[in-house]
């Protein structure tokens, strides 16, 4: 599968199988988010696998009751320290983060499995579940499973819409 495939199969995913993630694959996949690149290569980011079933139910809760949380096999959660804004106007953390789990999801797909990247969750929550110390930014949290059935893409605009090359016309 090329990278661009595994974008290309990627959707959003809210039920899931039962099945277990292998370990292997597992290990994979957060392989490829110690991978990703970090801002000055600073590597300030901790990457969690939430396997613990019990440890899931409780992140039910802190991901504003969605259920299909606790039922994945595994909750990604994506957290750094030492936050502080580059030059851009962007946090170095969040964009490290986000980076980290991109990666992670690409090589889930790979994988065979999909998931939710969730927008509603509370940081606070989440950090004291996973006994994540104060100084850590947690930024993205993304269930992954075998999905229950074949999904579909949500539409896109024509990516002439989206896509600019060299500069904006006025």
């Amino acid at each position: 599968m090329t990278i661009l495939e595994a974008v290309e199969k990627r959707w959003s995913v809210r039920e899931f199988a039962a099945t277990p993630i292998e370990a292997e694959k597992l290990n994979r996949i957060m392989q490829a988010g110690w991978l990703a690149p970090t801002a000055s290569n600073q590597q300030r980011n901790k990457l969690f696998a939430v396997t613990d079933p019990d440890l899931r139910r409780q992140l039910v809760d802190a991901c504003e009751g969605q259920e299909f949380v606790g039922e994945a096999p595994v909750v990604l959660v994506a957290c750094a320290d030492q936050d502080r804004t580059m030059i851009c106007g962007q946090s170095a953390r969040s964009m490290d983060c986000a980076i980290a789990m991109a990666f992670m999801r690409l090589q889930a797909i790979e994988e065979g499995l999909q998931g939710c990247w969730l927008g509603w969750f509370h940081p606070e929550q989440v950090r004291k579940i996973l006994n994540i110390p104060p100084e850590y930014v947690v930024v993205a949290v993304t269930p992954i499973g075998y999905p229950t059935n074949e999904g579909t893409r949500s539409y896109k605009k024509p990516m002439e819409e989206i896509v600019v090359y060299n500069k904006m016309e006025k």
